[in-house]
């Protein structure tokens, strides 16, 4: 019999379809046994915009699919504001994402279990990869063939100079990799993309759809969820809004939000659950005073390289109306041509500095001088490449910007406050130049377009950045899992001093891995599901990890070392 104070129950009750959302959507409901509601604020993915890799930046923001959020102006970006993207959409980031799978190097996961996050080491959260995977070049120790995500890698970088962008990088002595997802991340090779048959393969079409067959699943769009329901400090349901009404749903055993980095602490909030000064100040009764909450918000900025090219081979020749008209039609009709991918075919990752164990410096290739968008393209030819720093020390945080749930959340990230992360970038610029100097970029190479040849002393690099640099749309941190005072949640993902409430999402990331988060955060969900369904986890790998030969050599004698 239903609670007379809520309008209908079920067992779990999820906020968000998004990227671990959708996953857990799936996981919970697989036996048939536990009702799974599902609440997102968007609506469906039916748009050709959603579907097409190559046009992932059209939805990117578009009101209908993006919440539209920007940051607060950031002193280290010359006071602008960063349009923070997030989906609204079921599928959430990645449905509007570019489509990258990077899992991040051995080492995030071994510095998130000293953080606190124990069971959450490399060994332990690789099975969760795997059984997320369905990997288009086959099985290993370090890759799954059978699970709902497909990875390929678009077009099998049938354009020269993504091959050129690797040759270049073992020229400047980085080395190969034949999988960055695999054993080894350090070095330079092909990119991984979420494309199932020339089709974006967002979690919603690899878990959410295929799991709303099940009679015990519900998905509820368009319903905007207001705040978290408690009794005492047990959390007992949810309050949510739809068409201009509010509803009630009873969680008969949690409540779990994956409702992003933003929106998760957002609710936690507006319920009462934060840090209490701040909650106080609003008029929001504290239901319990958890300092966490919104801290530690932290991003990945990337900046974007640009040279000429001497041959017409660029996506340069491509961003005319005919020519957009041809491969659309060449998608629509047969799943195939430039349509299938995101265009980032080729990528590396190095140690810019002595003494690192692990890459800090992601690059992802374009062969294309362009904007996201095909805006702002270089006139004739041209290729570029997405420099990001990928361990930034600086944090922010995420506030209320008023007790209305319609209200926006304030976001701070503090970009480059820190020292550590300009110098990141100094050295970026320079070892982008070195890998662009190489003999493999000979037949293309026509000059630096951007930052230019004028750009050459930290100063004016520093500049630059604080010019140009983007958001590279990775925010995580502000539900930090751990078990020390500012933690939010707990290894199991469970609120901490709070009954029946898990955070699962990439706001429970403790530090950023090194690269896009995307892939980290299904493994996330698929991790989490086993914890809430009180399942024994996944037993653990042992595949050896890379480790440059150099680092262990200085290592074992007692000194620095370089790459």
């Amino acid at each position: 019999m239903t609670d007379p104070k809520f309008d209908y129950e079920a067992d779990y009750v999820i906020v968000g379809a998004g990227s671990a959302g959708c996953v857990l959507a799936d996981r919970l409901s697989a036996d048939g046994k536990n009702k799974v509601v599902v609440l997102e604020t968007g609506g469906k993915d039916n748009s050709v915009f959603i579907k097409m890799p190559t046009a992932f930046s059209i939805p990117l923001g578009m009101k209908k699919y993006d919440w539209g959020l920007y940051a607060e102006p950031e002193p280290g970006l010359n006071g602008r504001r960063i349009h923070q993207a997030r989906g609204k959409v079921i599928g959430g980031s990645s449905s509007i994402n570019g489509l990258a799978y990077v899992r991040g190097s051995a080492g995030d996961y071994a510095e998130w279990a000293e953080l606190g996050a124990t069971g959450w080491d490399y060994a332990n959260v690789l099975p969760y990869f795997r059984r997320s995977e369905d990997c288009l070049y086959g099985e290993d120790a370090y890759r799954g063939v059978n699970g709902p995500v497909s990875i390929t890698n678009g077009n099998n970088m049938k354009n020269p100079l993504y091959r050129a962008f690797i040759a270049a990088g073992e020229q400047a002595g980085y080395g190969m990799t034949e999988d960055y997802n695999g054993y080894r991340q350090e070095g330079f090779g092909r990119m991984d993309m979420t494309v199932r048959d020339g089709i974006r393969c967002s979690t919603a079409v690899a878990y959410l759809k295929p799991a709303m067959e099940r009679d015990n699943l519900e998905v509820v769009l368009h319903a905007t969820t207001t705040r978290i329901l408690m009794e005492g400090k047990r959390a007992v349901g949810v309050e949510y809004r739809r068409r201009g009404k509010l509803h009630r749903v009873k969680a008969r055993r949690e409540v779990i939000l994956s409702a992003s980095s933003f929106n998760s602490p957002k609710l936690l909030m507006l319920s009462g659950i934060g840090p209490a000064a701040h909650l106080k100040s609003l008029g929001i009764d504290v239901v319990h005073d958890l300092p966490g909450v919104g801290q530690n918000l932290q991003d990945h900025l990337e900046v974007w390289v640009q040279q000429a090219c001497k041959q017409p081979i660029t996506l340069n020749g491509t961003l005319g109306p005919i020519s957009k008209l041809l491969i659309g039609a060449q998608w629509f009709f047969f799943k195939s041509g430039l349509g299938i991918s995101n265009q980032f075919e080729s990528n590396g990752y190095i140690r810019s500095r002595a003494g690192l164990k692990f890459p800090d410096i992601q690059y992802h290739f374009l062969a294309g001088a362009l904007a996201y968008d095909g805006s702002s393209a270089v006139k004739g030819h041209g290729y570029q490449v997405h420099l990001g720093a990928n361990k930034p020390k600086s944090r922010g945080e995420v506030r209320l910007r008023s007790a209305d749930p319609d209200a926006p959340p304030v976001l701070i990230f503090n970009y480059l406050s820190e020292e550590e992360d300009k110098q990141a970038y100094r050295d970026g610029v320079r070892l982008t130049r070195e890998i662009f100097a190489q003999p493999a970029f000979d037949p293309y190479r026509d000059g630096e377009i951007s930052p230019g040849p004028d750009v050459q002393s930290d100063a004016d690099i520093d500049a630059w950045v604080a010019e140009t640099a983007e958001t590279a749309y990775h925010p995580a941190g502000t539900c930090r899992m751990g078990t020390d005072d500012m933690a939010v949640v707990d290894p199991e993902c469970r609120v901490r001093g709070i009954e029946s409430l898990r955070v699962v999402d990439s706001s429970i990331m403790p530090t950023l891995t090194d690269g896009n988060i995307n892939a980290p955060t299904i493994m996330i969900g698929e991790k989490a599901a086993d914890h809430i369904l009180g399942r024994p986890p996944l037993p653990p790998s042992t595949a050896p990890v890379y480790h440059a030969p150099d680092w262990e050599e200085r290592q074992r004698a007692g000194g620095p070392a370089a790459r």
